[in-house]
């Protein structure tokens, strides 16, 4: 080779290396992008929701539906608490209202803004089993009321007027009302939510009650489900939700 030849190579070289780097960097931000795009999975309630384990079941279906690095699931939940613990505006139906209300959706949206920061969030799906307490205490006449607040609050703290509701129906555990007296009406109040929005579906657990509970215990109707129950929970929360994904933006399982 002639030395102009190789002057004139070596001259061209770094330009040809800057524009290696500018495309290999816009690779890089596209996949960068393409990667804080996630759908959001909000689990919440007490200890039906407690009991569930989202990496046994939940978890690997989104992930296989949507791919890994596009899921967020966030949960938060506690045994014996009624929704006013998360309903900030609750009041009884005699107008009375506690002290004390929302501090449990406080603590949920602030893991919900930790794991978001930097993400676009492309859907939000709410996933909700509670309302064994509020059978309990006999405050079914303001539960769908307080559903449907509860929802309101979250849109507006999200921003989002498109959230998916998954709705974890009470069990047939005191189908006669005897231990827990609105325990039906509940059902009822769970069931008229769920038909009276878009984005809304009704997770039916009457047959998760049933077996060999996570202590070795066998169970039957039970308030609590069993091990394998759990894990059947997990697929059917997953299965709905994903099934509101796609046919509410008409998204493939390939992102």
């Amino acid at each position: 080779m002639k030395l102009s030849s190789c002057v004139t190579s070596l001259r061209c070289l770094p330009f040809f290396c800057i524009v290696l780097a500018v495309g290999f960097a816009g690779l890089s931000s596209a996949a960068d992008n393409n990667n804080s795009v996630c759908h959001l999975f909000i689990l919440s309630g007490q200890s039906n929701m407690a009991g569930l384990r989202p990496e046994e079941s939940f978890i690997p279906d989104v992930e296989e539906a949507f791919g890994k690095d596009h899921v967020l699931v966030v949960k938060d939940a506690l045994g014996g608490q009624p929704i006013r613990r998360w309903y900030t505006d609750w009041k009884a139906a005699d107008g009375s209202r506690p002290e004390l209300t929302g501090d449990l959706y406080q603590r949920l949206m602030e893991k919900v803004q930790e794991v978001t920061v930097g993400k676009e969030i492309q859907t939000v799906t709410f996933i909700w089993m509670q309302g064994e307490r509020d059978a309990k205490e006999e405050h079914g006449d303001v539960y769908k009321k307080s559903l449907e607040g509860l929802l309101k609050q979250l849109s507006s703290d999200l921003k989002r007027d498109d959230i998916n509701v998954v709705i974890g129906r009470l069990s047939d555990f005191d189908m006669e009302d005897k231990k827990y007296h609105h325990w039906t009406l509940i059902r009822e109040q769970q069931s008229a939510f769920v038909q009276d929005g878009p984005r809304r579906i009704l997770v039916d657990t009457d047959d998760l009650n049933d077996g060999v509970n996570r202590r070795g215990k066998e169970i039957r109707d039970d308030l609590h489900y069993s091990a394998p129950g759990y894990v059947e929970l997990g697929r059917r929360f997953a299965k709905e939700a994903i099934q509101l994904i796609q046919s509410s933006n008409g998204l493939s399982r390939e992102q």
